[in-house]
C-alpha cells in the first residue's frame, strides 16, 4: 500500500476543508453613529441595508468599543489591546495639522488583526478611514498589514474635494491621488471594486471598509483660511429625509442614508459574486455620535467623548449564512477588542504570543451560550487643541465606575440603570471603593 501517497491525500482534503471553514471577513466600520442612529436599533432614519445584517444574522445589544474617540477606537479594534497599551499612549484623536501629531502613530510590534491573517494567507485591504498616524510613511496601513490601502489618514475628510481642508489626504497605497467625487461614494465603488476581482473562495480576503461616513466633513474657508468643521449631504438624499425638522440631524440623516446605500451595494456585490455564504459581515460604529452634528446616542447618557454609555455602546451587527442564526438578538457583553481574536481563530492563526485584551466570540456566535463575567477598562486622555479634559471607567459585570473632568466620581448599576441616571456610590461606598481599586490596577497595568 502506498501509505505516502495517501497521507498527501488526506493532508490535501483536511486543508481544503480547512480552507473552506476559513470565512473571508468584511468589518464595515462607520464614523461618529451613535445608537439611535441606525433603524433596527430605534432610529427614525431610516437604514434598511444595514438593518438587512440584522434581519440576516445577529444584532448585539451590548456591545462597547474600545473608546469613545476615533483614534483609540480604531487602535483598540485593530489590535484587539486596550489603548492604554499604545506605546505613544493614543488616548485622543490624532490631529491632522499638528505638527507634533505627525510624530504619533501605530507603531512597529503594535500587531494588527491585518499582519496577522495575512500570515495566514488573507489578502487584506483598507478603503477608508485610518487615522492611525499620517506624518510619516511608517505610518500608513500598508506597513501595518494591509495589501492595498484606498482613502485617508486624518479623522475626517471634505466629502467633495478629499482634502483636509485644503491639505491632500487621499492615497492609493502610499502615494497622494487627485479624486472628484463624494467619498461615500467613492469608498462604496472600491469596495464593489475589490469584491470584483477577488478570484475565488480559495484566496480569502479580509476587508476593512472604514467609511468617514456620517461624521461632518472638513471643508475649506476662504474667508479665514482655516479649515472649518461643515456637514456635507449631498442635496438629493437631503430630500430624502425631509421629514425630519432640525436641520442639522436633517444633514446627518442624509449622510447616513448616502452610508446605508452603499452599504447595500457591497452586499449586493458579494451576492452577485458568490462570495456572500462564505463571508462574515460585520457592521460596527466606531463611538458613540455627537448631538452637535446631529448624531444621537437615545436612551443612553453621554455622547462622543465621553465614558458614560452613550459614548461608548455601539450598534453591531454580524451575519454569515448557515453559521450564524438569522434574526436574534444577543446580549453578552462584548467589545470590539473581541474581533482580534476572533477572527484569529476562524482564520486558524494562533495568537499565544499576542497580549491581547479581548475573548473569541466564538461560543457567543456559534454555540449559543454566554461567558462569564468580565471587566473592560476605559481611559481618555487630555487633548488641549479640543479642549478635553481625562476621563476613566470601569465595567466588571453589572457595576460600573466612571470618573469625569467635571462632574466627579460615579457608580451605576447597569441591569437596573442601563441609562446611568442613579449614582450609587453614596449608598453602596464599599463597592464604590473597591471599583475604584479596580480602575487605578487596571491603570497602571495597561500602560506601557
Amino acid at each position: 500500500m502506498n501509505y505516502p501517497r495517501i497521507l498527501v491525500v488526506c493532508c490535501l482534503l483536511v486543508s481544503d476543508v480547512f480552507a473552506a471553514d476559513r470565512p473571508n471577513i468584511l468589518l464595515i466600520f462607520t464614523d461618529d453613529q451613535g445608537i439611535n442612529d441606525v433603524g433596527c436599533y430605534g432610529s427614525e432614519i431610516p437604514t434598511p441595508n444595514i438593518d438587512r445584517i440584522a434581519r440576516e444574522g445577529m444584532k448585539f445589544d451590548q456591545w462597547y468599543s474600545a473608546s469613545s474617540i476615533c483614534t483609540p477606537s480604531r487602535f483598540g479594534l485593530l489590535t484587539g489591546r486596550n489603548p492604554s497599551r499604545s506605546r505613544h499612549q493614543l488616548l485622543s484623536a490624532l490631529m491632522f495639522m499638528s505638527d507634533e501629531h505627525k510624530k504619533f502613530g501605530i507603531q512597529p510590534g503594535e500587531t494588527t488583526i491585518a499582519e496577522r491573517i495575512r500570515g495566514a494567507g488573507y489578502h487584506t485591504s483598507l478603503i477608508g478611514k485610518w487615522h492611525l498616524g499620517h506624518g510619516q510613511k511608517k505610518l500608513l496601513p500598508t506597513r501595518h498589514g494591509f495589501d492595498s490601502f484606498i482613502g485617508h489618514t486624518g479623522g475626517c475628510i471634505d466629502f467633495f474635494t478629499m482634502t483636509y481642508g485644503n491639505i491632500p489626504d487621499w492615497y492609493h497605497q502610499e502615494a497622494h491621488v487627485s479624486e472628484n467625487g463624494y467619498a461615500t461614494e467613492l469608498i462604496t465603488e472600491e469596495a464593489v471594486d475589490f469584491l470584483n476581482r477577488r478570484k475565488s473562495a480559495d484566496d480569502p480576503f479580509f476587508l476593512y471598509l472604514a467609511y468617514n461616513a456620517p461624521h461632518f466633513g472638513k471643508g475649506w474657508s476662504p474667508s479665514t483660511q482655516l479649515p472649518i468643521n461643515i456637514m456635507q449631504p449631498q442635496a438629493a438624499d437631503l430630500k430624502r429625509v425631509d421629514f425630519i425638522e432640525d436641520k442639522v440631524r436633517r444633514e446627518f440623516a442624509a449622510m447616513t442614508v448616502s452610508l446605508d446605500d452603499g452599504v447595500g451595494k457591497v452586499l449586493e456585490a458579494l451576492d452577485e459574486t458568490g462570495f456572500a455564504e462564505d463571508t462574515l459581515v460585520i457592521f460596527l460604529t466606531d463611538h458613540g455620535g455627537d448631538p452637535v452634528y446631529g448624531g444621537s446616542n437615545t436612551p443612553y447618557r453621554g455622547n462622543k467623548a465621553t465614558l458614560f454609555d452613550g459614548g461608548l455602546r455601539v450598534p453591531c451587527l454580524m451575519r454569515w449564512p448557515g453559521k450564524i442564526e438569522a434574526g436574534v438578538t444577543n446580549d453578552s457583553l462584548c467589545s470590539s477588542l473581541d474581533l482580534f481574536p476572533t477572527f484569529c481563530e476562524l482564520a486558524g492563526v494562533a495568537t499565544k504570543d499576542d497580549q491581547l485584551d479581548g475573548r473569541t466570540l466564538k461560543p457567543v456566535l456559534f454555540e449559543g451560550t454566554e461567558w462569564g463575567e468580565r471587566t473592560l477598562f476605559w481611559e481618555l486622555g487630555a487633548h488641549e487643541e479640543l479642549e478635553r479634559k481625562p476621563w476613566s471607567a470601569v465595567r466588571s459585570g453589572d457595576w460600573k465606575y466612571l470618573q469625569t473632568p467635571s462632574d466627579g466620581e460615579f457608580l451605576f448599576n447597569l441591569s437596573e440603570d442601563p441609562h446611568e441616571r442613579r449614582d450609587l456610590k453614596r449608598r453602596d461606598p464599599e463597592r464604590f471603593n473597591a471599583m475604584r481599586e479596580l480602575r487605578d490596577d487596571l491603570a497602571d497595568r495597561y500602560r506601557p
